[in-house]
């Protein structure tokens, strides 16, 4: 797995899942907030299989 996910976007990623995630736990408290695992999981490993299929990548260029 070849990194593409860059530094902004892992940290919109991350705080965009913790903040969903949150959900569950405050506020309406469905099970809908664990969608937020999606792009906690995705940032944190700094790799995306969409952008993978549409030939996307954030990182800067090596």
């Amino acid at each position: 797995m070849n990194r593409n996910v860059g530094k902004t976007d892992r940290i919109l990623r991350v705080v965009a899942g913790l903040i969903l995630i949150s959900l569950v736990f405050i506020g309406p408290k469905t099970v809908w907030g664990w969608v937020g695992l999606i792009p906690l999981i995705t940032g944190l490993f700094r790799w995306c299989p969409a952008y993978t299929l549409v030939g996307v990548s954030t990182c800067k260029k090596q």
